[in-house]
């Protein structure tokens, strides 16, 4: 604590940031570590795992492989891969509402998933009239297709003159309307499939190092595996500048890790801060994003930080507090504070940043156009985990994010918190892989069209939801 105060007090008379976060000689390069640069004089350490697969490709497949691009890739040819053309073809149509008012409706006139698919090999796919959802601030608007409902009146007491009826509302004009007509494929993803690779994205303070027990399961397991350090943490270059750490500036990284390494199905897996930059590349690259497992993620609200957060003070005072940040970080982010824990957050590289690099960071978390419009957009299917324990993000946002998206399943870990795929990697990993594995059941959509039709228009399912102040992660 003293030679942290006093490093502070040098940091003030200098100018300088201690402990700055430069690129290591990896220990272990037979391990799959590289380094990108991704910009002239900016490196990011890249953990790249290609398991040995059986030879069981073609020689035609592999050339095929081996000259596809990601920017010229061409959705009509032919699958390089064994199982990638057995999946399930989904509907995916919704009618996204925005009023001036500022409030959302989201109409779905497509096929819906269950929310129970994960407890089985193959989920049900039925028409949208079978969902419900509940928000806590419209508990009692049901199936209605008015999305605002005028309560009924109340009959006056005895004795008392009846109240004059309220005025006619005039009818609302849509300030925006979005509609999402398309069709896409979602199919198991094995490890022995060579077009599949999973992507692992950490968020603010982390580092690569707390997917180690995923990143090793999943090779195990034959999948290709991918985790980049962001600029800044773990052994990436840090740069000396807050621009360099905006939050588009990291996603532009991100872009770049994500078009060296795609395969043909992309698997992104998001925590915390990191679930907004795979929430990026999905919308960016509909495509090529197969799935998407967003952990302790938040709500589906813009970026915008918080100007009377105490990561606003100077760096050399962060630099000070540091010991108080890492305590606190240690009973915020896991559900015991024990040696065991202690021992996670230390392998883990977690909040091992320097001041300099965490103040930019909670400093850049501006991001205006991923709202709930951002988000509702997306057709990609997302299963959200969420620790029970977690106290940077309530269980509250993580519920309404599931609400906006339109192919989400939420699962809560009751014994886990905000570093839940450290403090519970087994159970963590068990979702993991059977979200890759599961794909959706054809067999019970209603084949009628008109049965279909008579469905959909009993009760079409509206979401009404109010604008939220943006947030930062």
């Amino acid at each position: 604590m003293l030679t942290s105060i006093t490093e502070g007090i040098l940091c003030c008379l200098t100018g300088k940031t201690a402990n700055l976060v430069l690129p290591l000689e990896s220990s272990e390069p037979s391990d799959g570590f590289e380094y990108v640069e991704v910009k002239p004089g900016r490196v990011l350490r890249v953990r790249h795992i290609v398991p040995e697969r059986q030879p069981i490709e073609t020689e035609k497949q592999v050339a095929e492989k081996d000259n596809a691009d990601v920017d010229c890739y061409d959705k009509d040819s032919p699958e390089s891969n064994n199982d990638s053309d057995n999946g399930s073809i989904v509907h995916c149509k919704r009618k996204i509402t925005v009023y001036r008012n500022g409030q959302l409706v989201i109409e779905n006139l497509g096929d819906v998933l269950h929310s129970e698919i994960l407890q089985c090999q193959d989920g049900d796919l039925e028409p949208c009239s079978t969902v419900e959802v509940e928000l806590a601030d419209y508990k009692e608007v049901a199936s209605s297709p008015d999305p605002n409902p005028v309560p009924p009146p109340v009959p006056p007491p005895p004795g008392e003159h009846k109240p004059a009826p309220p005025p006619r509302r005039r009818r609302r004009k849509p300030k925006r309307t979005v509609l999402i007509d398309s069709k896409r494929m979602i199919s198991s993803c094995k490890g022995t499939h060579s077009d599949v690779a999973l992507f692992f994205v950490h968020g603010v303070g982390g580092s690569l190092d707390i997917w180690s027990s995923q990143l090793d399961f999943f090779s195990r397991l034959g999948y290709e595996v991918i985790a980049p350090d962001l600029a800044g943490h773990g052994a990436s270059t840090a740069p000396q500048i807050a621009a360099a750490y905006t939050f588009y500036a990291l996603a532009e990284d991100l872009r770049a890790i994500f078009k060296r390494y795609a395969r043909k199905r992309n698997i992104l897996i998001g925590h915390s801060y990191g679930v907004s930059f795979c929430t990026f590349l999905a919308h960016e690259y509909p495509d090529l994003v197969h799935k998407v497992v967003m952990i302790n993620g938040g709500g589906p609200t813009a970026l915008e930080p918080s100007l009377c957060s105490i990561f606003q003070l100077p760096s050399c005072v962060l630099h000070c507090l540091s010991p108080c940040l890492a305590w606190s970080f240690l009973k915020a982010g896991f559900a015991r504070q024990g040696a065991k824990e202690k021992q996670l957050l230390k392998q883990g590289n977690a909040f091992n940043v320097s001041p300099f690099v965490l103040r930019a960071m909670m400093s850049g978390q501006y991001w205006p156009e991923g709202d709930e419009v951002y988000h509702a957009e997306l057709t990609v299917p997302i299963l959200l985990v969420h620790g029970m324990c977690d106290k940077f993000v309530p269980m509250d946002e993580d519920q309404r994010m599931a609400e906006i998206l339109l192919f989400a399943f939420l699962k809560v870990i009751e014994e886990g918190s905000h570093m839940v795929m450290m403090e519970c990697p087994e159970t963590v990993n068990t979702l993991l892989h059977e979200f890759f594995l599961w794909e959706p059941d054809m067999s019970r959509k209603v084949s009628s069209k008109t049965d279909t039709e008579k469905a959909i228009a009993a009760s079409d399912t509206l979401h009404t939801l109010k604008n939220s102040k943006p947030v930062n992660k």
